[in-house]
């Protein structure tokens, strides 16, 4: 995280799949972490806690798990090699409701042949649905890997798809 004052700030919200926590430089949002998930996140000792660098986020969240936004704009500020900011960047144009596989995703990004290193890629995106990882699926239709784990990835999709939603 690299802002004038190098300050990171941290916020958690409820949400409908469980508690998520937003981290940022107090302009930028550069992380979304599950705390429902398989590996919750405790912030670091020096981080700052408080909910206003995230207002902006939070409400879009909300939105979003309201069903009234099917996109974000929110300025982000990920972390990451070239190749993973280009297949991020890619994940951003996935239609909400629309799902590719990491084949599909690899053609995006100009490399046919690197499934395997999109799926890392995609698997380190630290900016889970608002950079929608969990629209990619495997070749088969199956649902593959997923940071918060797989119940929230069939969450997100259920909500994009208007199915009714919960974990499992």
């Amino acid at each position: 995280m690299s802002s004038a004052n190098d300050t990171c700030y941290w916020h958690q919200i409820e949400t409908p799949i469980g508690a998520v926590l937003l981290a940022g430089d107090g302009e930028r949002l550069v992380r979304i972490h599950f705390q429902s998930g398989p590996r919750p996140l405790r912030p670091p000792a020096h981080w700052v806690a408080a909910a206003h660098p995230f207002a902006a986020a939070a409400a879009q969240l909300a939105a979003y798990f309201a069903g009234q936004r099917r996109g974000f704009d929110l300025p982000l500020a990920p972390a990451g090699t070239e190749f993973q900011l280009r297949v991020w960047h890619a994940l951003c144009a996935v239609p909400y409701g629309e799902t590719i596989n990491y084949g599909e995703l690899a053609r995006r990004v100009g490399n046919p042949r690197a499934a395997r290193a999109v799926g890392l890629a995609n698997g380190a995106n630290p900016l889970p649905i608002v950079v929608p990882c969990h629209r990619v699926i495997g070749a088969n239709g199956a649902l593959t890997g997923f940071g918060g784990g797989l119940p929230i990835k069939r969450a997100l999709l259920a909500l994009e798809s208007r199915q009714s939603f919960a974990l499992d």
